[in-house]
């Protein structure tokens, strides 16, 4: 297993990814992503904040992250951090915990970067998805209401549970 940096070529298969995601989604919850745009995608390949976990030369899953994220964190926003988003496993690779992987990779990635925490979000009443993020270390801040400004369609008139990792040096 390695985590890599995502490349131009992995695009199809990142939307593949997103959109077996939603099929999922459907069949768990009420909610659900409602579609990504390809260029913030490309963008965020570009800028190295589009991730891949690989398994035998085959994406096992795919992650985004960002250092900002002001429409949901607010003033929190103001902490050197890393905000994890779009967390998706491929089917065939289920069952692995990526997340606790990432936390592994984030935690010396953030320190690296001399970033004071790992964060993210899930949808406020979402409570499997709310239990499984703290048994992978995330702490639960609580449910906020996000200002919904530049983000994705999905995060409209929702609440979100946001959780956060502290960085120990």
């Amino acid at each position: 297993m390695k985590i890599a940096s995502s490349t131009v070529s992995d695009i199809d298969s990142i939307f593949k990814m997103y959109d077996l995601a939603v099929a999922y989604q459907k069949t768990k919850f009420n909610k659900h992503w409602m579609g990504f745009d390809r260029e913030m995608v490309l963008n965020e390949i570009a800028e190295t904040r589009q991730w891949k976990i690989v398994i035998d030369d085959e994406i096992a899953c795919v992650f985004a992250i960002t250092f900002e994220d002001e429409s949901i964190w607010k003033e929190k926003n103001a902490d050197p951090s890393v905000y994890f988003h779009r967390i998706v496993t491929n089917p065939k690779f289920k069952g692995q915990q990526f997340v606790k992987k990432i936390v592994q990779w984030g935690l010396a990635f953030a320190k690296e970067k001399k970033l004071n925490y790992l964060r993210m979000d899930t949808w406020g009443d979402n409570d499997e998805l709310i239990n499984y993020y703290q048994k992978c270390g995330f702490d639960f801040l609580g449910v906020i209401i996000p200002e919904y400004k530049g983000l994705p369609k999905h995060y409209e008139g929702i609440s979100l549970s946001l959780f956060q990792i502290k960085v120990e040096y």
